[in-house]
């Protein structure tokens, strides 16, 4: 299963955006493709905070329209929403051992510990502060695969 990060969404969902038409693209087409894919919560929770942060976008997007979107990803039969479970604190743990993280690392530790506590084999992700944790292939989608 493929999951998605908080960074991807927003530049899917931002036509304003330079990375918009390559990451609504890659998503779109992994929601076409019927595979089981995967967005963490934290990544939604994330989303919808930067996309309706008025420091962050102008003009912001308006509440009902970030959620909307929300729910058309969740609509996507092969979608799944993926969260703490049972195991996730000896995840979260290990995560946050074998990467040396502290301070505001944590987030994406999570992120990873949830993802792999899911059996997520790859996480589409612009963020290269992934690349500390083992266990689960991080792959930018907005770069040409060679």
């Amino acid at each position: 299963m493929i999951a998605i990060d908080s960074n991807i969404l927003v530049y899917a969902h931002r036509e304003d955006s330079p990375w918009h038409k390559l990451a609504d693209r890659s998503l779109t087409e992994l929601a076409d493709s019927g595979s089981p894919w995967a967005i963490p919560w934290p990544c939604v929770h994330e989303f919808l905070g930067i996309v309706t942060h008025l420091k962050v976008f102008r003009p912001p997007t308006p509440l009902r329209e970030a959620i909307r979107t929300v729910e058309a990803w969740f609509e996507t039969p092969s979608c799944h929403v993926i969260g703490e479970a049972a195991g996730y604190w000896d995840e979260l743990k290990l995560t946050l051992e074998s990467g040396r993280i502290t301070g505001p690392a944590t987030h994406d530790a999570r992120i990873f510990a949830i993802c792999r506590l899911h059996g997520v084999r790859e996480l589409w992700s612009a963020d290269r502060d992934f690349s500390r944790f083992a266990g689960v292939r991080v792959v930018n989608p907005l770069i040409p695969r060679g």
